[in-house]
């Protein structure tokens, strides 16, 4: 089973999430474990420890900390990521979440689907460059890299 059956957050040193980032964050690690394709890639001279597969996500020393572990809890890999990549896009992705979440309080519906395309299109954007950081590490899907994508954000709230 290639997939992730557990996904984490570590919230260490996180500010309390708006009822809007709980929200996101708690949609996507439940369409995460709903529907995901996550494995680790073969490397020559190596075993490639089977799925399935639990997740912890956290930042430490300004890096995005992948932990794997086996469905026991036993930990497998383990890769840090920088966050260079992904800032400018996390934060036009909550900008225009901002904008998203106003409008909705406030605008007819056909405003509201304008930025929301614009919102899906930055959210396409960050998962692209995910997907791109991930290479040679971990191998998911499209939809998986989104998902992930969104919990990526979640960490970098500064409340």
């Amino acid at each position: 089973m290639s997939c992730l059956i557990h996904v984490e957050i570590d919230e260490t040193g996180l500010p309390a999430p708006t009822p809007e980032i709980d929200q996101e964050r708690k949609v996507a690690i439940y369409d995460l474990l709903e529907e995901n394709s996550f494995s680790l890639p073969e490397v020559p001279g190596r075993d490639v420890p089977p799925g399935p597969f639990r997740l912890l996500l956290s930042i430490i020393d300004g890096r995005l900390v992948f932990s794997i572990q086996n469905k026991d809890s036993e930990k497998i890999a383990e890769f840090h990521l920088s966050l260079s990549p992904f800032r400018q896009v996390v934060k036009d992705y909550f900008q225009i979440c901002e904008a998203y979440f106003d409008a909705v309080k406030r605008l007819p519906p056909s405003q509201i689907e304008a930025i929301d395309m614009g919102r899906r299109g930055i959210h396409d954007e960050g998962s692209r460059v995910l997907l791109e950081r991930l290479e040679g590490k971990v191998v998911i899907d499209w939809l998986t890299s989104r998902r992930l994508f969104t919990l990526i954000c979640v960490l970098h709230f500064k409340g």
